[in-house]
């Protein structure tokens, strides 16, 4: 039965569409059947595997708030291991019209229901608050993985992240766990960034995954060719980091 794995910091800028954008194509080039829901409103998981999708006809939204089969929400891709649930800026208003529906941080949780036998790995990119989307997320995961960009103000907001989680295995999903914390834009000729994973590692001891995304012009021009960083250069850094992210991810809850 599919794993399912939220990509999440309320953070923006973190990295965190990058990761599960990447990490979904190289579990899907490993022969791991895997759906990668695109959750933000902003629709930038989408965008950054238009090249190898057709255009998707319906979204995430559709299944959450017009109570379309989540089945046919799913967009094939061009390898056989790897669909896709798109997201349009109607998720915008999901926010909202979710309020009123009855045991409304379950919604996600209850579609999957249907898919989940079919895939190994669900990955989920998050928006960038702490809203219903994301509780949504968070009680329809097994686990979560925290992208923390190497910046001076990397644990900023953590904390407010890590009590909803709390708050979130207390009351509405026991089973939720931390897969790992990820560093994302590591420069390793920076004092600041090995300061920053240092003090990562400090606070989250094994947690922290020992695969470091480090900055690469590559990684950063890939979304604009709609292609994850394996397809639009596999020699590059950023791809190799996130193929041995993903044997991390592997062994930890593979």
């Amino acid at each position: 039965m599919g794993h399912i794995i939220s990509f999440t910091n309320q953070k923006g800028g973190v990295g965190k569409t990058t990761s599960a954008v990447n990490v979904a194509l190289s579990l899907g080039v490993t022969e791991e059947k895997t759906l990668l829901i695109d959750l933000d409103p902003q629709a930038n998981a989408t965008t950054g595997v238009m090249d190898i999708t057709e255009a998707p006809t319906s979204s995430i939204y559709d299944v959450l708030i017009k109570d379309l089969p989540i089945k046919d929400a799913i967009t094939p891709t061009k390898f056989p291991d790897l669909d896709l649930i798109a997201s349009t800026n109607d998720l915008v208003g999901a926010e909202i019209e979710l309020v009123s529906v009855l045991a409304r941080e379950y919604q996600l949780q209850k579609c999957l229901k249907s898919i989940k036998k079919k895939y190994n790995f669900i990955i989920i990119d998050c928006p960038p608050s702490l809203g219903l989307l994301t509780i949504n997320a968070l009680t329809a995961s097994d686990s979560i993985i925290i992208p923390i960009q190497s910046e001076y103000y990397a644990l900023e907001g953590l904390g407010q992240l890590l009590n909803t989680v709390r708050l979130v295995q207390r009351h509405l999903n026991k089973k939720l766990e931390i897969a790992g914390v990820l560093m994302t834009m590591y420069d390793g000729r920076l004092n600041l960034s090995k300061q920053v994973a240092d003090e990562v590692q400090s606070y989250f001891k094994d947690k922290l995954f020992n695969t470091l995304i480090h900055r690469n012009v590559r990684l950063s021009e890939a979304p604009s060719f709609g292609k994850p960083a394996l397809l639009y250069d596999a020699s590059s850094t950023g791809a190799m980091d996130y193929m041995n992210l993903t044997e991390e991810i592997l062994q930890r809850v593979g």
